[in-house]
């Protein structure tokens, strides 16, 4: 009898634990409508840090960018058309940089949301941080260097852009340059030997309370983008317009980098930004400039992630 009485107890517990398992994984959201920006914000198959991925996907998900950016990108892409004509004609003149920095910061300023803002002041750090990174790693900290790292809007107006670029092709060249001269190739080392240092939260370097949020900050980072694409052909020359865009096609040369750092080529599925050695369109200059900005968020979590947590795989 005692053996009996056991049965149904041993059944009921057994109930009761399936019951709280099922209710455990029980769906928060509609399944009907799921929102695809939350379902990319709790995705974790990248290494963007949350904060950034956060502010991006809010950016997607505003009216601006559901009504503005279809309207905007047409007209912006035209306008690049008539610019290199325009250049074919004048490759040099009517060219201002100090006049394209101002103007790109008076529609940050008064036009584009906190969280677009954000984003952009974010990247020159998380930029600079990188090239930082391989200099010390790489070479020792032996290149010339030019960091960029805006606390407010107004910094920007220092050819910050311009300099952007410059400093991208800068490095490629400085550090091709060093390793020809000091052995031919990065050498891989253990993460004992690698200095992170340089590498940390952009974030305590930012002025978050001075961004804007007015009423008139309503446009998304890629609208944004797309509508400042046109001002650098028109105020750059040609050939720094060319550079810049080419710039952008970086990306993946400078993971590469850091993969054989590292010795780990997992960062490579993340940055895939197209190889420079076939330059694309300056017409799609405004779409790879978003892939820059996640391309650099990826390569830049994954450095910090390694630091972390060390390479996979590996104890």
């Amino acid at each position: 009898m005692a053996e009996a009485a056991k049965k149904p107890r041993k059944k009921t517990q057994k109930k009761k634990k399936t019951k709280k398992n099922a209710a455990a994984f029980e769906p928060r959201h509609d399944m009907r409508d799921p929102d695809p920006w939350q379902a990319l914000l709790l995705d974790n198959s990248s290494f963007i840090d949350e904060k950034a991925k956060a502010a991006l996907m809010r950016n997607n998900g505003t009216r601006a960018r559901q009504f503005l950016f279809p309207v905007v990108r047409p007209l912006a892409r035209l306008s690049i058309v008539l610019v290199q004509l325009l250049r074919i004609i004048l490759p040099n003149s009517l060219t201002s940089s100090k006049m394209l920095h101002r103007l790109i910061c008076w529609g940050m300023r008064n036009f584009v949301s906190r969280d677009a803002n954000y984003l952009i002041l974010r990247h020159f750090h998380i930029g600079s941080q990188i090239l930082a990174f391989l200099n010390k790693n790489a070479a020792d900290g032996a290149l010339p260097s030019h960091p960029l790292l805006p606390r407010v809007i107004d910094d920007l107006k220092d050819d910050f852009f311009l300099q952007h670029d410059l400093n991208l092709y800068n490095f490629v060249i400085s550090l091709n340059e060093y390793l020809r001269e000091n052995g031919g190739d990065i050498q891989t080392k253990s993460l004992k030997q690698i200095d992170f240092s340089m590498i940390r939260d952009p974030d305590a370097d930012i002025d978050l309370d001075s961004l804007p949020q007015k009423w008139s900050n309503v446009l998304d980072l890629q609208t944004a983008v797309e509508l400042y694409t046109p001002l650098f052909g028109v105020f750059l020359s040609d050939s720094d317009f060319w550079r810049a865009s080419n710039s952008l096609q970086l990306d993946e040369t400078v993971a590469v980098y850091v993969a054989k750092l590292l010795g780990e080529g997992m960062i490579l599925t993340f940055v895939n930004n197209k190889h420079p050695m076939v330059p694309l369109s300056t017409m799609e200059a405004g779409f790879r400039l978003m892939l820059h900005g996640l391309d650099a968020e990826n390569l830049h979590g994954f450095i910090r992630h390694i630091r972390l947590h060390g390479l996979p795989g590996k104890t």
